[in-house]
């Protein structure tokens, strides 16, 4: 409960050189202490909590609550803070409990604000026509159908009505900074909505904005940060002179080192240093660290860019319009170039200059390689790469994301349906090409690439063995959770859950989903049976949520066209070849993966060791830096596959063998 000041609080205010346009219209705590106040000046309307509570600053400084020289406009002070030392003024604030405001410029809310709520962003095509609607509930999914889905302009309508909604309802003349936040040696504020437990410290200019903080995992925005037309969502760092115009920063991102972005969506975890972003939709997990590399007008997610990475989409004729797509775990070597527009299989290396526009989304696991302009392309070939096995193992384990409330919808899976459909497709596409053009052929022409004839016999062979492998899995992941008593109950095992899963899979920004499903989600948007965003959200974790139901039915439709066998005829053993093909083809790549990894504790890689040293002392250096082969951590996690793996193969085939 609030109350007016007394004749006598007044009088020992003033003496504390505190003044107010009409002290009638202060209110204050029922144990609120006057002599936690000076230089401060009031105007409008003003409510001030209990001021009886210690701060205890880094290096052990300690500091009472209270209120010091500043100047505040219609704000509602919370419980136990400390303001000191506002230069100009604090106005149209509600003020949480235990918040510190040191050495700032101004806190202000200078009109009815959506606080960065319905900002568009124009991302992909810079001239425009791919706007974004960023929100405080802003998924990568949700922003896949804003950006990619125009030729379903009734959706669009639908999404952004409901993005128009939310924004109105939580438009507001007053600003609000959560509980336990911190603003200290900050210059202007305007306009930001701040959550609870929020580190701000010496950014320079934040407008328009909302800083999604809490106490499960709060926001630290540091110096010289210059955003406007922005959301920060849970968990994320931005430090370092970063400077953000019309972005949208998701759960537990890391920018900083004077990285520039503007127009550009960042999802879940990731990071960025250095370089520059223009009008990029970054799913989640894509990572740039370097000064000179440059994204523009591109679709990426589970990507590292490589120091001096480009894309070009302006040919000097209708302006920037072009965009490019980099799928799922792409990576690009040092000066990497790639002119949009152009589309890149999943899990795919470039290297680089490509300048003839290729699309090689139906050929996952390839190297793009430049030679004399033209881009030589080899199919499957990172199948082979401890790389590709060693970012499969670290993005689950780099998931930062602690609030419980996670928006984006994440599937880790490096074969999935997603990928091992396009290795279906690319299985055709191979051979066709070898029909087409004939077998011996020097090289082969496909999508504006070059494929040398060795490159696609051996895409052919890695494919088919990524396939086994899946298939193999993933009967065997469905039979060993409820491991049969008899031919019938194994049959009944292998039934699908549903028919939800079969057809085309989609990667939709992170979520690996069925077509069919994201299709029906998508008319229900349009119809108007789905019209709230957490609705949508809603439905998007379920999907997620039933990913490995849906993913064997899918399994076993592949399963019985590969293999020919139906579910009212196939017998142990059928399944225990299934399980043999699975094995040869995990040790089979794992063993390439091993000869792969030995590549990096070779001679050559020994290079530059052993300074001043002979040839013993190289190695020894070598030792204490990298440590021995046998014992690298990813080795040894090679030869612990093949050993679990080869067990799992024989405990399925001996439980397959008791069937009676």
């Amino acid at each position: 409960m609030y109350r007016k000041l007394t004749k006598d609080e007044i009088i020992l205010l003033e003496s504390r050189f505190c003044s107010a346009e009409n002290w009638d219209t202060v209110e204050v705590d029922a144990d609120f202490n006057p002599m936690k106040a000076s230089k401060v000046t009031f105007s409008g309307n003003i409510k001030i909590g209990r001021l009886d509570a210690n701060f205890t600053f880094e290096g052990g400084v300690k500091k009472a609550a209270g209120l010091h020289n500043a100047s505040f406009h219609n704000c509602e002070i919370g419980d136990n803070v400390l303001i000191e030392n506002v230069q100009n003024y604090i106005a149209d604030y509600k003020i949480g409990n235990g918040v510190v405001i040191q050495n700032i410029d101004r806190l202000l809310t200078s009109e009815k604000s959506t606080f960065g709520n319905g900002t568009e962003v124009a991302v992909l095509n810079e001239t425009g026509g791919r706007e974004v609607m960023i929100n405080d509930k802003l998924t990568a999914h949700v922003a896949y159908m804003l950006a990619l889905y125009r030729h379903r302009p009734q959706l669009i309508q639908s999404l952004r009505r409901m993005i128009r909604f939310y924004a109105d309802k939580h438009a507001s003349e007053t600003g609000i900074v959560g509980d336990n936040v911190r603003i200290i040696n900050c210059g202007l504020i305007r306009n930001v909505k701040i959550g609870d437990s929020a580190h701000i410290e010496g950014a320079r200019r934040l407008e328009n904005g909302s800083i999604n903080s809490n106490a499960f995992d709060p926001v630290f925005v540091g110096y010289g940060v210059n955003a406007t037309d922005f959301i920060i969502c849970s968990g994320s760092h931005i430090d370092n002179g970063v400077m953000l115009t019309r972005c949208f920063v998701g759960q537990s991102c890391r920018l900083g080192q004077a990285y520039s972005a503007g127009d550009s969506l960042f999802f879940s975890n990731c990071q960025g240093e250095n370089g520059e972003a223009c009008a990029i939709f970054a799913g989640p997990y894509t990572i740039t660290h370097h000064k000179s590399t440059l994204l523009i007008a591109g679709m990426f997610s589970f990507m590292n860019a490589g120091s001096g990475s480009n894309q070009s989409n302006h040919l000097y004729k209708l302006g920037p319009i072009h965009q490019g797509i980099i799928e799922r775990g792409g990576k690009t070597t040092s000066d990497s170039y790639i002119l949009w527009p152009a589309k890149i299989g999943a899990f795919s290396l470039i290297m680089g200059r490509h300048y003839r526009n290729p699309d090689t989304s139906n050929m996952p696991f390839s190297y793009l390689i430049e030679n004399k302009d033209e881009t030589i392309l080899v199919p499957g070939v990172n199948l082979k790469s401890i790389g590709t096995i060693r970012d499969a193992q670290k993005f689950p384990k780099r998931d930062n994301r602690k609030d419980p409330d996670k928006l984006d919808q994440i599937n880790f899976n490096l074969l999935s349906p997603y990928t091992v459909q396009k290795m279906f497709r690319a299985v055709d596409i191979l051979r066709g090409l070898q029909e087409t053009c004939g077998h011996t052929s020097e090289y082969y022409s496909y999508q504006s690439c070059r494929i040398k004839n060795s490159s696609l016999k051996e895409g052919i062979d890695l494919y088919n063995i990524a396939i086994k492998k899946f298939l193999g899995n993933s009967i065997i992941s469905r039979l060993i959770q409820d491991p049969p008593t008899s031919v019938e109950a194994m049959r009944a095992r292998l039934k699908p859950d549903s028919p939800d899963g079969l057809g085309e899979w989609l990667d939709i920004a992170g979520l690996i989903a069925p077509k069919s499903l994201i299709e029906n989600l998508l008319d229900g948007i349009e119809t108007g049976r789905v019209n709230k965003l957490k609705e949508i959200n809603r439905m998007i974790e379920e999907i997620h949520r039933n990913y490995y139901s849906l993913e064997w039915t899918w399994a076993w439709d592949k399963i019985q066209t590969y293999y020919g066998y139906g579910l009212d005829r196939i017998t142990p053993a059928d399944v225990i070849h299934i399980v043999e093909d699975w094995r040869e083809a995990v040790v089979r790549l794992d063993k390439v993966i091993y000869e792969d990894a030995k590549k990096e504790f070779s001679l050559s890689s020994q290079t530059g060791f052993g300074a001043d040293g002979n040839n013993d002392e190289q190695r020894l250096d070598f030792e204490q830096v990298r440590g021995v082969f046998e014992q690298n951590p990813f080795v040894s996690a090679i030869l612990k596959h093949i050993e679990e793996k080869v067990a799992l193969g024989e405990r399925m085939i001996a439980l397959l063998n008791r069937l009676p």
